[in-house]
């Protein structure tokens, strides 16, 4: 079945522009230098998940006019990835989804860093009221969801182990500064695929420009985009330069494929 895959946010952990930069990128005036904390949204038949929610949610929320949340899957627990839950708030309320909770996936470790961050919402004693209706779900493999399979896969975030995406003929790398081999084999035939792409020089617990794509040159996928880039990389110069079929992703891209 086809879906659609939309490009949330693109940056990295700081955004870009970040704040008090005054380079060339953070003062681009081109719109695809503007650059909010990475996510992404795929849709099929009427349903909508998430993969992570950002510090930027609401305003990437606003943007694409998102009017229903079927489940989030996260990635892993950094603030940059989860911070974004409590505004799913207002499309967790049972006039939107008709009652019950929204699912969202996570692994042990990540669970746990949202049951601490957000307290108020899984202790359930707050007594004000207007809590996000949500409910922390085990992420143990493949997700069958709503008629699709997203398919959880490891890779590394420096020492970290964190959750990769594969779901149909595409998958979605963020946050990773190497890819297991028993990952790899499960990146073949994608039509496409994310991969984090932070800036040229090395950084500890992130993909480079060019370790990317010699992921891309050796699983060949039909299209690449990079994301959670850096202030260091300006989209047109850096487009310009990357082979045919790899490019920076943009917040508010939009990609057809088959899930």
């Amino acid at each position: 079945m086809k879906a659609t895959l939309t490009v949330l946010g693109s940056g990295t952990s700081m955004g870009v522009p970040t704040i008090g930069c005054d380079c060339r990128v953070c003062t681009s005036a081109d719109p695809h230098d503007r650059r909010t904390r990475p996510s992404v949204m795929v849709q099929w038949d009427g349903r909508t998940v998430l993969i992570d929610t950002t510090p930027d949610f609401r305003e990437q929320a606003i943007r694409e006019r998102i009017k229903r949340i079927d489940a989030v899957l996260y990635t892993h627990g950094h603030a940059d990835h989860i911070l974004g839950l409590d505004d799913v708030r207002p499309l967790s309320f049972p006039r939107i989804t008709g009652g019950g909770k929204i699912p969202l996936f996570a692994s042990d470790t990540t669970a746990q860093v949202l049951r601490n961050v957000f307290r108020y919402i899984f202790d359930e004693d707050y007594k004000y009221g207007g809590l996000a209706q949500v409910e922390v779900c085990p992420l143990n493999g493949p997700l069958g969801l709503f008629g699709a399979t997203f398919t959880p896969l490891a890779v590394f975030h420096g020492d970290a182990p964190i959750e990769a995406y594969r779901f149909g003929s595409a998958a979605y790398l963020t946050d990773f500064s190497s890819v297991p081999e028993e990952t790899l084999a499960q990146l073949q035939d994608l039509d496409i695929l994310f991969l984090d792409a932070l800036r040229h020089h090395p950084h500890p617990t992130h993909s480079t420009v060019q370790n990317s794509l010699e992921l891309v040159d050796r699983l060949k996928p039909k299209r690449a985009f990079f994301t959670h880039i850096s202030h260091d990389l300006p989209d047109a110069e850096t487009n310009a330069k990357l082979p045919a079929n790899v490019r920076l992703a943009h917040d508010g891209l939009k990609l057809e494929f088959d899930l």
